[in-house]
């Protein structure tokens, strides 16, 4: 038999509004976990030191497209020759 994953998990108690709980649960769907989710963004949170998508400059943004493997070269080639300015 297999042994789990030794990850110790605990308990926390926070309070969101009502909206804003039902619009999370709606964007997870049902067959997902909300309580993985939200350690998924507590995990992004501190690897990126707390910064969101909405404080990135629009170079950084531009940066992060081009290392992306789903942008193809065109938009690579034009992203980067913007970065160069």
């Amino acid at each position: 038999m297999k042994r789990r994953s030794k990850v110790k998990f605990t308990q926390i108690h926070v309070s969101v509004p009502v909206r804003l709980l039902e619009d999370f649960d709606e964007t997870i769907g049902f067959h997902h976990s909300r309580s993985k989710k939200i350690s998924q963004l507590m995990k992004y949170h501190l690897e990126n030191d707390g910064m969101m998508i909405g404080d990135a400059t629009s170079r950084q943004l531009m940066a992060a497209l081009t290392a992306r493997d789903d942008v193809d070269d065109t938009m690579k080639t034009l992203l980067l020759q913007i970065l160069a300015k």
